[in-house]
């Protein structure tokens, strides 16, 4: 049997945000590449944590390209998020990047805890051109013991399919709030707990398994969904 071997192409660029700056971005391009995930990093952590970094290779063995980028407050080395006018204006421009160099690829988008939250708040202010679904690494119902509902209100305003990928462990979405919340907004969105996962989906090493393993349940669920969508 023929081995596929596998090319994968890495290109750094730089995006101009109008009116507020020039930002940096990744793509991380396999071979005949089905599907493109526009991947906005978490508020602690740029587009180069090796979190990140896994999450790219990992879809790319997949056959899925990314396009990670920072936002400016992450560019710019300073201490707090960015506005969310800013974070909104930004995701736009990365996702009209990603569409431009991966013409006639399937766009969605998302990312890990904040990023996640800017894009669907983007979405849901005005449509993402050709993004067809959202994906969302941890997505960060409320501050960490503060359990609370309203950060995912404009969730109700988003009209393409969502993934929740969520650990049962994360501090930042109880679960018992997020699960109505979801089942809300059928048939559109969709869970997928990570047993035993934190907002990271790292596990407990009584639990049986890796880091490594829960990563993998991850990444093979959002590979699964995004050919759903096809």
């Amino acid at each position: 049997m023929a081995v596929k071997i596998q090319t994968v192409k890495t290109k750094e660029l730089k995006l101009d945000i109008a009116r507020i700056g020039t930002v940096s971005a990744i793509l991380t391009q396999p071979d005949k590449a089905r599907a493109c995930y526009v991947l906005a990093h978490g508020a602690g952590a740029g587009m180069r944590h090796a979190s990140m970094d896994k999450i790219a290779e990992g879809l790319a063995a997949r056959d899925i390209a990314t396009f990670r980028f920072n936002f400016p407050y992450m560019e710019n080395k300073q201490g707090r998020p960015d506005q969310p006018a800013v974070a909104h204006a930004t995701i736009r421009v990365a996702v009209e990047e990603a569409a431009r160099l991966c013409p006639g690829v399937m766009l969605v988008a998302g990312g890990k805890s904040f990023g996640g939250r800017m894009t669907s708040q983007a979405q849901s202010k005005a449509p993402l051109p050709d993004v067809k679904g959202l994906a969302f690494l941890g997505f960060p119902l409320h501050a960490d013991k503060k359990p609370s509902t309203e950060r995912a209100e404009h969730l109700a305003h988003v009209e393409i399919p969502m993934l929740f990928l969520q650990g049962t462990r994360d501090g930042l979405a109880d679960l018992g709030l997020l699960k109505p919340v979801i089942a809300a907004l059928a048939p559109k969105a969709t869970l997928h707990e990570i047993e035993g996962g934190d907002h990271s989906f790292a596990v407990l090493k009584k639990s049986g398994r890796t880091n490594e393993e829960a990563l993998t349940e991850v990444l093979d669920t959002l590979a699964a969904w995004i050919d759903s969508l096809a």
